[in-house]
């Protein structure tokens, strides 16, 4: 028998795009997103001592990277571009199944509002409207595993660049976006295979239309506009 999951929830977040999502959920810290259960799964009791947990692990489908083709290897953009790895020793999108996995902090129970019982997160890597299919609580001693090998991925995980954003461009963005926002740029979004110092790159965050330039370590941000209809 085929199995079948269906979505208990949706997130909501400031990325209509894919593009400029960090890599790994909790490089940045200051984004938040909501977790919007799906009126069926709607239920206090759902969620009862959720709240004796500081992180979740979500178990969601990279909803706009689903494909019928099996590829067993794949190109880490980090990596280059060019450096092959098997699709199971990667956490690249175009997967089997298309399921990601992301470890988020747990910021509160909303309880008051229309689509309560909701769960706000920080350090989310999600597109707005990802389905989640299961939440689990993030078990310290069983799921932390400081031994761990990091693999390729320790030629990458530090790259960070240098965020300038001039302070009239500054005060178009909300204050309570600014922190996250910068902290996405800091992680280079970018494919890592590309490196275009003249070329305007166009990120979607919060509403926002935000333009910048890379040139070595340092990203300058260069137009901050309100997206159409926003």
């Amino acid at each position: 028998m085929e199995a079948v999951i269906r979505p208990v929830a949706y997130i909501r977040s400031d990325f209509s795009e894919k593009f400029g999502i960090p890599r790994q959920s909790g490089l940045v810290d200051a984004l938040t997103a909501r977790i919007v259960f799906e009126p069926e799964f709607r239920r206090p009791e759902a969620i009862r001592d959720i709240e004796g947990f500081s992180h979740l692990w979500l178990i969601w489908q990279f909803s706009q990277a689903l494909t019928s083709e099996f590829h067993p290897t794949v190109r880490p953009p980090r990596l280059g571009g060019n450096r092959r790895v098997g699709v199971f020793a990667s956490r690249a999108p175009y997967r089997p199944n298309g399921l990601g996995l992301s470890c988020v902090r747990l910021l509160g129970v909303e309880r008051d509002t229309p689509d309560a019982p909701a769960l706000l997160v920080g350090g989310a890597d999600l597109l707005d409207g990802t389905p989640v299919f299961d939440i689990k609580p993030y078990i310290p001693l069983s799921d932390c595993r400081p031994e761990a090998l990091p693999g390729y991925t320790a030629q990458t995980r530090g790259h960070c660049l240098r965020v300038e954003c001039p302070e009239a461009l500054l005060a178009l963005i909300p204050p309570d976006k600014r922190q996250a926002l910068l902290g996405v740029l800091a992680c280079d979004p970018r494919p890592g295979y590309e490196d275009k110092p003249q070329e305007i790159y166009g990120l979607a965050f919060a509403g926002l239309d935000v333009g910048f330039q890379v040139q070595g370590e340092v990203l300058r941000v260069v137009r901050v506009n309100h997206q159409k209809g926003e």
